[in-house]
């Protein structure tokens, strides 16, 4: 079996709550050696998002939360002052030695500690220095601080999502994870490796690298976004039903809820014979998919009234034999219960100081080569800041002086 993948890169990582602790953690995952700076006492934001806390060994919650615990596995950290000059040193010679800097302040707050990305490059040509913003580094808006929740409303992404028009409680609607914090740590995660690869592969150099959620949000939308400007007009939310084929949505059994995609017009024959209506198949509304797309309030109707003839388990175990694509719709409990998923291994058992197997989600990638099977815990605040800063010269009684002095 060879190396992680990442093996030798090193990352300082300057990002806080999600959308860059999150590209910090996949590198690390893949065998970069993350090195996290946090602030002295307090740490990242995230680590005061709220509860669940971990419990230390005297039942004190302290700054270790969910929010903080799902993206920051496979680091290490180091509590630095930036705002002292002690501390903007202790970053650039760390920065010296690093492949990669990531950091998500508001554009020019970095400037003004020497830390921004000239200053950097001057010590370092060859950093790849990533910065990930709400609005990105160049318009209008780049001044302005980002959370995921204004750029889904801002990208647009709420505007179709959401209850069907005329449907109780119809209207703009938030995706309920931060979803485009996670797709702006992948995206930064490909543009960080894409600059590493430039840089070590073709003989480039060293670069700045862009990545901000508004730019992500709208980005995501895909064909949805296409539509718009194909036609100028903005698709309407469609609550649950499907983007493409139809029918396709949420149908209420006798005991619960299912969801229902039928792709293609082979899929809608099968899924008719299953419901025991295989003259639905040959109605000339909907004939093709074209067909259904324009009725579908009739063919989503007709559909709803037949899935509630049984319980949600038989119509499943009806349509998989018939090859048509559903599912139950599960809470989280019955996520990690699920055999495929425990299959998969998509819980994963990891020692942290304050609880010997704690649960996190496994990296989402697989490899024959070089599967990704080393998690460390999300590290304690500081706990590496010694061994860290003992790597560019400062002993263990210069590290407890600049402690005392609020720097580290």
């Amino acid at each position: 079996m060879s190396a992680l993948p990442l093996q030798g890169i090193k990352i300082l990582d300057l990002t806080r709550v999600l959308a860059g602790p999150l590209s910090a953690q996949m590198l690390g995952d893949l065998g970069a050696e993350v090195i996290k700076i946090e602030r002295p006492g307090g740490g990242d934001d995230a680590r005061a998002f709220g509860p669940p806390y971990l419990v230390d060994p005297a039942g004190k919650e302290k700054n270790n939360n969910s929010f903080y615990l799902c993206a920051n596995r496979n680091k290490k950290s180091v509590t630095v002052n930036i705002a002292t000059e002690e501390g903007q040193a202790i970053i650039r010679e760390l920065a010296k030695s690093c492949d990669v800097m990531m950091e998500n302040y508001k554009v020019g707050d970095l400037k003004r500690y020497k830390l921004d990305y000239d200053t950097i490059k001057a010590i370092n040509p060859g950093i790849i220095y990533c910065s990930v913003t709400g609005f990105g580094q160049t318009g209008p808006y780049a001044p302005r601080a980002g959370y995921d929740a204004i750029l889904q409303a801002m990208g647009g992404l709420m505007s179709v999502t959401g209850h069907l028009d005329g449907e109780p409680g119809a209207g703009p609607m938030k995706v309920g994870p931060s979803i485009v914090d996670y797709m702006t740590g992948l995206n930064s995660s490909i543009a960080i490796l894409s600059a590493l690869y430039h840089r070590d592969a073709n003989g480039g150099e060293g670069q700045h690298v862009d990545v901000c959620l508004f730019d992500t949000v709208i980005a995501s939308l895909s064909h949805w976004a296409q539509i718009y400007l194909v036609n100028g007009q903005t698709p309407p939310r469609r609550g649950t039903w499907g983007n493409g084929g139809m029918p396709a949505g949420v149908f209420r059994c006798t005991d619960g809820e299912l969801m229902l995609v039928v792709g293609n017009d082979g899929q809608y024959a099968r899924t008719c014979a299953v419901l025991g209506s295989p003259e639905l198949a040959t109605d000339p509304r909907f004939l093709k998919n074209n067909d259904r797309v324009v009725h579908g309030k009739e063919i989503m109707a007709i559909f709803a009234g037949l899935f509630l003839k049984k319980p949600v388990a038989y119509w499943l175990d009806e349509l998989e034999k018939a090859g048509v694509p559903c599912g139950p719709i599960n809470d989280f409990a019955q996520v990690f219960a699920d055999p495929h998923v425990r299959a998969r291994g998509m819980e994963i058992k990891v020692d942290h100081p304050f609880e010997h197997a704690l649960s996190l989600i496994r990296n989402p990638l697989t490899f024959s080569g070089t599967p990704v099977k080393d998690y460390r815990a999300p590290p304690l605040l500081g706990a590496d800041t010694k061994k860290v800063l003992a790597t560019i010269g400062y002993d263990e009684a210069k590290v407890e002086v600049l402690k005392k002095q609020g720097i580290v």
